[in-house]
């Protein structure tokens, strides 16, 4: 469930502070979001600009609310008996590696507590600090939207060089990722580019697990509210022939494949 960000001790602030992170909203015992029952947290703030993004309303830097990093802790450390072994906190967005110092210090903050790290991101930034925030990550769930750079910005407006480059380093310091693909007809649907993409990733020993993930209109909604035009509102969510395709092809190349 969703946690309403007026029941959290919430700062009042104008500009960005060190000890607070800008966050759209916080999910409670979430299940799709890396392993095991999560605490979700959803940064604001991306730069990316999906053609399909699900949530723009989490798209503007300087929206959502600046929220204690130690009241965040706390709250997850109040959750902690429902996380398990698996289970833990994820950050995703938005993109939180816009907030990648921040991040560092919220998620050696949960290790001091036992509590494990997961970041949900596009990979859109990776210099110093990003490669800090990765050594105290858990888990990464990285989002490869397109291996076709030409494709990749006219799907999201950016380059793919530094997401490819992100999964590279990940890959080099041996600590786990999952991968996720979105499957959007007419755009992610090319049989020679998921072969591509599958080939690119087919030898990382860090990949514990491909997602793929459907796109759906449920997004469609908040689109409208902000009176944005969504330019994928004819499109259909994938057939299930385009769904079997696409994990036959992943299966080629991946032990543990999973259509969502």
């Amino acid at each position: 469930m969703y946690f309403p960000l007026q029941e959290i001790e919430a700062a009042k602030l104008n500009v960005d502070d060190p000890q607070h992170l800008r966050i759209h909203s916080l999910e409670t015992f979430g299940t799709h979001d890396g392993p095991g029952i999560r605490m979700v947290i959803f940064v604001q703030g991306c730069q990316f600009r999906c053609l399909y993004c699900q949530n723009p309303d989490t798209l503007n830097v300087k929206g959502g609310t600046m929220v204690e990093i130690d009241e965040l802790v706390k709250r997850a450390v109040r959750q902690k008996t429902y996380f398990g072994k698996e289970g833990g906190v994820t950050v995703s967005g938005g993109e939180p590696l816009l907030q990648r110092s921040k991040l560092t210090t919220f998620f050696k903050a949960l290790h001091e507590q036992d509590i494990n790290t997961c970041l949900d991101t596009n990979g859109r930034l990776n210099n110093k600090e990003v490669h800090e925030l990765l050594e105290h990550t858990d888990l990464v769930l990285l989002d490869v939207k397109h291996i076709n750079d030409a494709i990749h910005h006219k799907l999201t407006g950016l380059t793919n060089r530094n997401t490819l480059a992100l999964a590279e380093y990940r890959e080099s310091t041996g600590k786990p990722m999952w991968l996720r693909y979105v499957l959007v007809p007419g755009w992610t649907d090319q049989e020679e580019y998921i072969e591509e993409w599958g080939r690119t990733f087919t030898n990382y020993k860090s990949v514990e697990r491909v997602e793929i993930i459907p796109f759906h209109q449920l997004g469609l909604h908040k689109w409208e509210l902000l009176k944005m035009d969504y330019p994928l509102k004819d499109t259909p969510s994938p057939s299930d022939e385009l769904k079997q395709m696409t994990f036959s092809i992943f299966n080629k190349y991946f032990d543990n494949v999973i259509l969502k």
